[in-house]
């Protein structure tokens, strides 16, 4: 995928403009080219307040937004504020463990707020077989629909 393509995608996601099938690229096209560096990520500039999003939680170690591509009826990442090296769970070491941690608990506690008693999923993609288009560790949590085994 030329990086014009990347480019347009990721513009997409920030923008929410609906994506042509033809024109633009798939996840699964975006996550085979995306390239795991310490350049800033769309998560870093969110973070940053350089591009906007539907915060639903924050604390000094977690940002938390709903996805602007939703997969479920709700649909939220939950990113470290310091990537610290994390940019994919297969990258954590043992220095990662307390904001790995909080991340699983912070889930729990925006699911409660959103009020998904009923139950959840919790997904990190890893990797380009993983379907990882963004290098910074975060994690989707889907929930509001009855989900599908397996999950593909």
């Amino acid at each position: 995928m030329s990086s014009c393509k990347r480019l347009q995608l990721l513009n997409s996601h920030i923008s929410g403009a609906p994506q042509q099938s033809s024109a633009m690229a798939s996840e699964k096209d975006a996550a085979l080219a995306a390239v795991a560096s310490d350049s800033p990520t769309i998560f870093d500039k969110i973070i940053n307040k350089q591009i906007p999003a539907n915060v639903v939680y924050e604390d000094d170690k977690v940002l938390a937004f709903r996805d602007i591509a939703p997969q479920a009826p709700t649909h939220i990442l939950l990113i470290p504020k310091v990537r610290d090296g994390l940019t994919g769970l297969s990258k954590a070491e043992e220095r990662h463990c307390e904001i790995l941690g909080h991340l699983l608990y912070t889930a729990k506690v925006v699911a409660k707020q959103e009020g998904l008693e009923e139950g959840f999923r919790i997904v990190i993609n890893d990797g380009p077989n993983g379907c990882q288009s963004v290098y910074h560790l975060h994690v989707h949590l889907l929930g509001g629909r009855q989900m599908n085994w397996p999950p593909g």
